[in-house]
């Protein structure tokens, strides 16, 4: 008996979850349909009909990808970046829902600030969204109310360098919010104190290729140490983002019961020297990117299973911005509209395989967050699919970008492997490179 859906996508690969194999995912020969905004059937017959047939013949049906790692920057830093313009850059470039950060101006502590995200959200975003609640000295108290509210992804905690009142670099402080959360706590981790200490070696030096020489492998291990030994006292868990070193992941190695590890597409695929001598401060961020053994070291923790996620810490600042004199131009780069892109070209240079990277921005994301609706292509699930064609050859350019800041370090790369359609809730956010109609997106909801 024939049914009737909203949407098929009909004659590609779809990628679903199967425990029984080693990546967690089965590829097979399999049409999806969509109704009412979620999968409604995976595997149809010849006589399902649906209002809208999309040919997926060649292609990869995956789960919706994530990005759990983005700096927005709306309120108060609108022009370099906004939650539109940030969000389109994510349905541009394949990612269906995101993490938004803390460090707006003013930053997001306190039950109204949250708020005011959720519904600039609803009325201006693209892509599904949850934010995180910034942990600081001041609202430690709240903080258990603020990371239980609808739509949050959890407490941020800033140990090094960071804006308003986010800098929490002291133990006894760091200890005081991992005894009062409950949920797991994501956490950039360098060491202030060193930093500090640190700083005369760039002080007035003009050259950002000392940024990794300032900012070095000593400042991460340490923080990373401090802040996995306070988790383990509290009996907390800790998400270490943007991991950069061997020496960090030699550690969180022997440290998986508690801390999950992030890494991102420009410490996979850029490496110093080279990467400040051709970029200059376009290659600057936090933490930065180094030289090529500690590259080497993020794909054997790729390989392993060591590094759970991977996002792109879409951090934009302005050209203007970043045409300053090094140290005095701010650490970031755009990233939500490449790092799918980026990662199917390693894909089809060898590095990982599709089911590996849709455990790394799906799956795992998923599993350790307790995502309820999303990340993972199965039926009854919300329809948030990427759609890539591992084939299609394309050049980055800046003028594709949809953020503000208008620009990408990977302006003029050559690729294989480019996302062809991006759904929300089962509708169209971008499909062959056109932005659409605004999907019906909503926050995401959590278990964990």
């Amino acid at each position: 008996m024939s049914e009737k859906f909203d949407l098929i996508l009909r004659g590609g690969t779809t990628h679903t979850p199967d425990s029984s194999s080693p990546e967690g995912v089965r590829a097979s020969q399999s049409d999806v349909a969509i109704k009412d905004g979620r999968i409604a059937k995976i595997g149809l017959t010849p006589t399902d009909e649906a209002e809208t047939i999309f040919d997926a013949t060649g292609l990869d049906i995956l789960p919706g990808l994530l990005d759990t790692q983005v700096h927005f920057r709306e309120p108060g830093l609108e022009h370099k970046e906004t939650l539109k313009g940030g969000s389109l850059g994510a349905v541009a470039g394949g990612v269906t829902a995101v993490f938004e950060m803390p460090n707006t101006k003013p930053s997001t502590t306190t039950l109204e600030r949250f708020d005011f995200k959720v519904q600039r959200a609803q009325e201006t975003m693209w892509c599904d969204f949850a934010f995180y609640a910034g942990g600081s000295p001041e609202n430690i108290d709240n903080l258990p109310l603020l990371e239980q509210q609808p739509f949050c992804s959890g407490v941020k905690i800033f140990m090094g360098s960071s804006t308003g009142s986010l800098l929490v670099s002291e133990d006894e402080m760091l200890d005081q919010i991992l005894s009062k959360v409950q949920r797991r706590v994501s956490v950039h981790c360098e060491d202030e104190a060193r930093l500090i200490e640190r700083f005369s070696i760039v002080k007035d030096c003009g050259d950002p290729a000392m940024h990794p020489v300032w900012r070095d492998e000593q400042t991460a291990i340490q923080a990373t140490k401090r802040i996995v030994g306070l988790a383990r006292k509290n009996g907390k868990k800790v998400h270490t983002l943007h991991i950069t070193t061997a020496e960090e992941l030699d550690f969180l190695r022997d440290n998986k019961d508690i801390a999950t590890v992030e890494c991102l597409p420009q410490h996979l695929t850029l490496s110093a020297p080279e990467c400040y001598e051709r970029l200059g401060t376009k290659a600057q961020m936090n933490p930065p990117i180094r030289e090529s053994r500690h590259r080497d070291a993020l794909w054997k923790a790729i390989a392993d299973g060591t590094i759970d996620v991977l996002g792109s810490d879409h951090a934009p600042h302005t050209l203007e911005e970043k045409s300053k004199s090094y140290p005095n131009t701010p650490s970031g780069m755009t990233g939500v509209q490449t790092i799918v892109p980026v990662m199917l070209n390693h894909i089809n240079s060898g590095r990982l395989s599709l089911a590996r990277l849709t455990q790394l921005m799906a799956h795992n994301p998923k599993r350790i967050w307790g995502l309820k609706d999303i990340g993972s292509l199965e039926v009854g699930a919300r329809a948030n699919i990427t759609v890539v064609d591992m084939k299609k050859q394309k050049t980055i350019e800046d003028s594709w970008i949809q953020s503000i800041a208008g620009w990408t370090p990977y302006h003029g790369v050559k690729v294989k492997g480019w996302p062809i359609a991006t759904l929300v809730g089962g509708q169209f956010a971008m499909r062959e490179d056109q932005i659409l109609a605004k999907p019906n997106n909503q926050g995401i909801q959590f278990s964990n």
